[in-house]
């Protein structure tokens, strides 16, 4: 068993629960899924990873992989595997960076300070999360720049008001894995 970087519960139903752990391992990484209905372990899957995944979210693929060799009947399996396919993104961190970022429009002068401040503090919260900012982001004009940082706020403090049934048990990296572009995808801003 290698170090945990992170463990996560999710609850699709109210009788089946998938409790994921990611690993370092020598190599790099792995992700387990055990699924339990009504605390009985009826499937469990493993995938190793040397890079990093492709998901929508973190430990989608391996819930899926356990979700699909499991003992849950056809009807319990499509339910879910239609939940597994929603967005279980835990947003909760991005709204304080939200917030946080929201500060420069309280504590600068000028619209080039409030945009420089939101742009460090968006780098900072959500820089290893897919934040993706154009490298010639700096040479629109000032009116442009406060248009699409501001939508970018409004959007992920929106996003951390939202609830999903995930519980972080041990937090140390947890990120939406494979997402490198979704703050282009929801905003279309940084284009």
């Amino acid at each position: 068993m290698g170090r945990i970087l992170n463990q996560k519960t999710f609850q699709p139903t109210q009788t089946i629960r998938i409790d994921c752990v990611s690993e370092k391992t020598s190599m790099a990484f792995r992700h387990l899924a055990t699924v339990y209905r009504n605390g009985v372990e009826v499937g469990y899957a493993k995938i190793p990873y040397q890079n990093r995944t492709w998901e929508s979210y973190e430990f989608q693929s391996v819930m899926k992989r356990a979700v699909g060799g499991s003992s849950l009947n056809p009807q319990e399996k499509a339910e879910v595997n239609k939940w597994l396919d929603g967005d279980r993104t835990d947003w909760s961190g991005f709204q304080m960076t939200g917030m946080i970022a929201g500060l420069g429009d309280i504590f600068t002068k000028t619209p080039a300070e409030s945009n420089a401040w939101k742009t460090r503090m968006l780098k900072a919260g959500l820089g290893n999360q897919g934040l993706d900012i154009p490298s010639d982001f700096g040479t629109l004009p000032e009116k442009t720049k406060t248009a699409r940082l501001n939508a970018v706020i409004n959007l992920i403090s929106e996003k951390g008001k939202t609830k999903s049934r995930v519980r972080t048990k041990i937090n140390k990296k947890s990120h939406p894995i494979g997402s490198a572009n979704w703050m282009k995808k929801e905003t279309g801003v940084f284009k």
